[in-house]
Protein backbone atom coordinates (compact mmCIF):
# COMPACT_ATOMS: atom_id res chain seq x y z
CA UNK A 1 0.00 0.00 0.00
CA UNK A 2 1.25 3.51 -0.95
CA UNK A 3 0.74 5.96 1.91
CA UNK A 4 -0.70 9.37 1.04
CA UNK A 5 1.94 12.14 -0.10
CA UNK A 6 2.30 14.49 2.98
CA UNK A 7 2.79 18.51 2.22
CA UNK A 8 6.22 19.59 2.02
CA UNK A 9 7.92 20.51 4.60
CA UNK A 10 8.94 24.17 4.71
CA UNK A 11 7.61 27.24 6.39
CA UNK A 12 4.34 26.08 8.28
CA UNK A 13 1.15 27.44 6.88
CA UNK A 14 0.04 30.61 8.39
CA UNK A 15 -2.20 30.07 11.00
CA UNK A 16 -6.00 31.16 9.99
CA UNK A 17 -7.54 33.76 12.01
CA UNK A 18 -9.98 32.58 14.42
CA UNK A 19 -13.53 34.41 13.96
CA UNK A 20 -15.06 35.65 17.05
CA UNK A 21 -18.52 34.81 18.39
CA UNK A 22 -20.19 37.53 17.42
CA UNK A 23 -18.81 36.63 13.53
CA UNK A 24 -19.91 33.01 13.99
CA UNK A 25 -23.32 33.45 15.43
CA UNK A 26 -23.76 36.12 12.61
CA UNK A 27 -22.69 33.70 9.77
CA UNK A 28 -24.92 31.13 11.63
CA UNK A 29 -28.06 33.40 11.83
CA UNK A 30 -27.73 34.11 7.63
CA UNK A 31 -27.08 30.50 6.85
CA UNK A 32 -30.57 30.04 8.89
CA UNK A 33 -32.34 32.58 6.76
CA UNK A 34 -31.46 31.34 3.86
CA UNK A 35 -32.02 27.84 4.65
CA UNK A 36 -35.70 28.73 5.88
CA UNK A 37 -36.65 30.08 2.58
CA UNK A 38 -36.15 27.20 0.55
CA UNK A 39 -38.58 24.83 -0.49
CA UNK A 40 -42.07 24.64 -1.06
CA UNK A 41 -44.96 26.83 0.41
CA UNK A 42 -47.02 25.60 3.31
CA UNK A 43 -49.68 23.14 2.24
CA UNK A 44 -48.59 22.60 -1.63
CA UNK A 45 -48.47 18.53 -0.84
CA UNK A 46 -52.78 19.48 -0.88
CA UNK A 47 -53.19 21.93 -3.37
CA UNK A 48 -51.00 20.38 -5.90
CA UNK A 49 -52.82 23.30 -8.99
CA UNK A 50 -52.38 26.17 -6.73
CA UNK A 51 -48.63 25.24 -6.85
CA UNK A 52 -48.24 25.36 -10.35
CA UNK A 53 -50.43 28.77 -10.71
CA UNK A 54 -48.05 30.24 -8.18
CA UNK A 55 -44.89 29.81 -10.15
CA UNK A 56 -46.53 32.59 -12.62
CA UNK A 57 -48.31 30.26 -15.26
CA UNK A 58 -51.58 32.54 -14.87
CA UNK A 59 -53.97 30.63 -16.41
CA UNK A 60 -53.82 26.81 -16.97
CA UNK A 61 -53.60 25.73 -20.27
CA UNK A 62 -56.68 24.43 -21.48
CA UNK A 63 -57.05 20.82 -21.25
CA UNK A 64 -56.72 19.27 -25.28
CA UNK A 65 -59.00 16.14 -24.09
CA UNK A 66 -62.23 18.51 -23.21
CA UNK A 67 -64.68 18.28 -26.40
CA UNK A 68 -67.04 20.54 -27.81
CA UNK A 69 -69.97 21.75 -25.87
CA UNK A 70 -72.64 21.59 -28.03
CA UNK A 71 -75.57 19.24 -27.33
CA UNK A 72 -75.94 16.01 -29.19
CA UNK A 73 -78.51 14.52 -30.47
CA UNK A 74 -79.40 10.86 -28.19
CA UNK A 75 -81.87 9.25 -30.53
CA UNK A 76 -81.07 9.30 -34.33
CA UNK A 77 -84.03 10.74 -35.66
CA UNK A 78 -84.40 14.01 -33.35
CA UNK A 79 -82.05 17.22 -33.62
CA UNK A 80 -81.09 19.45 -31.22
CA UNK A 81 -81.42 22.84 -31.55
CA UNK A 82 -78.00 24.72 -30.91
CA UNK A 83 -77.72 26.15 -27.88
CA UNK A 84 -78.46 29.81 -27.88
CA UNK A 85 -75.73 32.28 -25.73
CA UNK A 86 -77.78 34.79 -23.44
CA UNK A 87 -77.81 37.98 -25.41
CA UNK A 88 -76.34 41.04 -23.50
CA UNK A 89 -78.93 43.56 -23.55
CA UNK A 90 -77.80 47.06 -23.99
CA UNK A 91 -78.01 49.70 -20.99
CA UNK A 92 -80.41 52.31 -22.25
CA UNK A 93 -78.55 55.53 -22.39
CA UNK A 94 -79.73 58.06 -20.12
CA UNK A 95 -82.13 60.84 -22.43
CA UNK A 96 -81.43 63.93 -21.17
CA UNK A 97 -84.79 65.19 -18.82
CA UNK A 98 -86.20 68.28 -20.85
CA UNK A 99 -86.84 71.10 -18.31
CA UNK A 100 -89.30 74.25 -18.92
CA UNK A 101 -87.61 77.31 -19.56
CA UNK A 102 -88.90 78.78 -15.84
CA UNK A 103 -87.08 75.63 -14.30
CA UNK A 104 -83.76 76.23 -16.51
CA UNK A 105 -83.65 79.99 -15.62
CA UNK A 106 -84.09 78.72 -11.87
CA UNK A 107 -81.52 76.37 -11.73
CA UNK A 108 -78.73 78.57 -13.46
CA UNK A 109 -79.61 81.00 -11.67
CA UNK A 110 -78.85 78.91 -8.08
CA UNK A 111 -75.89 77.49 -9.85
CA UNK A 112 -72.68 77.94 -7.42
CA UNK A 113 -70.14 77.80 -10.24
CA UNK A 114 -71.48 80.75 -11.94
CA UNK A 115 -72.07 82.47 -8.43
CA UNK A 116 -68.38 81.73 -7.66
CA UNK A 117 -66.92 82.62 -11.16
CA UNK A 118 -69.39 85.95 -11.15
CA UNK A 119 -67.72 86.68 -7.68
CA UNK A 120 -64.42 86.11 -9.00
CA UNK A 121 -64.86 88.28 -11.96
CA UNK A 122 -66.11 91.24 -9.27
CA UNK A 123 -62.97 90.64 -7.53
CA UNK A 124 -61.03 91.46 -10.71
CA UNK A 125 -59.21 87.96 -10.81
CA UNK A 126 -58.54 86.78 -14.20
CA UNK A 127 -60.66 83.27 -14.90
CA UNK A 128 -59.06 80.58 -17.16
CA UNK A 129 -60.03 79.79 -20.93
CA UNK A 130 -62.27 76.92 -19.88
CA UNK A 131 -64.18 78.83 -16.74
CA UNK A 132 -64.24 82.21 -19.03
CA UNK A 133 -66.00 80.03 -22.32
CA UNK A 134 -68.34 78.11 -19.46
CA UNK A 135 -69.66 81.40 -17.69
CA UNK A 136 -69.70 83.12 -21.17
CA UNK A 137 -71.87 80.50 -22.88
CA UNK A 138 -74.11 80.23 -19.32
CA UNK A 139 -74.75 84.05 -19.49
CA UNK A 140 -75.83 83.43 -22.72
CA UNK A 141 -78.13 81.12 -22.33
CA UNK A 142 -79.43 82.91 -19.33
CA UNK A 143 -79.81 85.83 -21.78
CA UNK A 144 -81.95 83.62 -24.32
CA UNK A 145 -84.18 82.02 -21.51
CA UNK A 146 -84.83 85.77 -20.06
CA UNK A 147 -85.89 86.87 -23.97
CA UNK A 148 -88.15 83.54 -24.02
CA UNK A 149 -89.68 84.16 -20.77
CA UNK A 150 -90.01 87.63 -21.50
CA UNK A 151 -88.02 89.37 -18.96
CA UNK A 152 -85.83 91.66 -20.69
CA UNK A 153 -83.62 94.41 -18.71
CA UNK A 154 -83.30 98.04 -20.14
CA UNK A 155 -82.36 98.41 -23.59
CA UNK A 156 -81.27 101.86 -23.30
CA UNK A 157 -78.81 100.82 -20.02
CA UNK A 158 -75.03 100.34 -20.65
CA UNK A 159 -73.29 97.23 -21.11
CA UNK A 160 -71.70 97.58 -17.89
CA UNK A 161 -75.05 98.57 -16.53
CA UNK A 162 -76.81 95.74 -18.12
CA UNK A 163 -73.99 93.04 -16.39
CA UNK A 164 -74.49 94.06 -12.69
CA UNK A 165 -78.39 94.16 -13.27
CA UNK A 166 -77.91 90.28 -14.49
CA UNK A 167 -75.79 89.54 -11.54
CA UNK A 168 -78.18 90.80 -9.15
CA UNK A 169 -80.88 88.90 -10.83
CA UNK A 170 -78.83 86.01 -10.39
CA UNK A 171 -77.70 86.33 -6.98
CA UNK A 172 -81.34 86.66 -6.22
CA UNK A 173 -80.74 90.28 -4.59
Amino acid sequence: MKQPASAPRGKPAAKAKRKSREDLNQEARDRKREKKHSGHKSGSRANPETQSAGKGQGKKAQDPRLGSKAPVALIADGKTKPAKKPEAKPKPKAEKIRLTPEEELAKLENDERLDTLLDRLENGETLSAEDQAWLDQTLDRIDELMEKLGIALDDEVEDEQAEEDMMRLLKGN
